[in-house]
């Protein structure tokens, strides 16, 4: 497979952390070397906040991610700030929803997915960063979406065992909406 190396990043809030850790997590249940680090700016709920991620079959020397083979952008500072880090030919994924600006780059495979739009069907809009780690994952193919699944259930216990279901259908949607299997 060769190594994922990807970077999330968005305003704190919309979940760009949780996308990290749920890739993460999949790949450790797959028995995949796996790195996830944070960083978050000066504030958390509504300043930056980005997390790298490493995904291998191989031992993983160095956790920073300065050759991104995905980078996803889930605002334009973002975008602006990460875009370059894309090797080209790889993935760049845009929070379409919010970012209006296109990428300056043109040798990479650009990915608008309107987050917001597609969670606003499902009436809410707390799963927009799993519609985006849906999209991100199909296009991917870092984890199985089953693996996923399984992070989901230890994850969701008891009360919130209830939003497996919505959770799963938001990351699905896009690849449904792009008519892949």
């Amino acid at each position: 497979m060769g190594a994922h190396k990807l970077i999330i990043a968005g305003f704190g809030g919309q979940g760009v952390m949780v996308i990290g850790q749920m890739l993460a997590y999949a790949a450790m249940m797959e028995g995949k070397e796996v790195t996830w680090m944070p960083s978050y700016g000066p504030e958390m709920r509504g300043g930056t906040a980005n997390c790298t991620v490493i995904i291998s079959d191989k031992k993983i020397a160095s956790p920073i991610v300065t050759r991104a083979t995905a980078v996803v952008a889930m605002n334009g500072p973002s975008l602006e700030k990460f875009q370059d880090f894309v090797i080209p030919g790889m993935e760049l994924f845009i929070n379409a929803s919010i970012i209006s600006e296109k990428p300056k780059r043109d040798d990479v495979n650009i990915h608008n997915v309107d987050c917001i739009g597609i969670a606003s069907e499902m009436h809410n809009l707390k799963v927009s960063n799993m519609v985006m780690l849906g999209a991100i994952n199909s296009v991917t193919g870092a984890v199985s979406f089953d693996s996923i699944k399984a992070v989901m259930e230890k994850t969701f216990t008891g009360s919130k065992a209830s939003l497996i279901e919505l959770n799963m259908k938001a990351l699905n949607a896009w690849k449904e909406l792009q008519g892949l299997q």
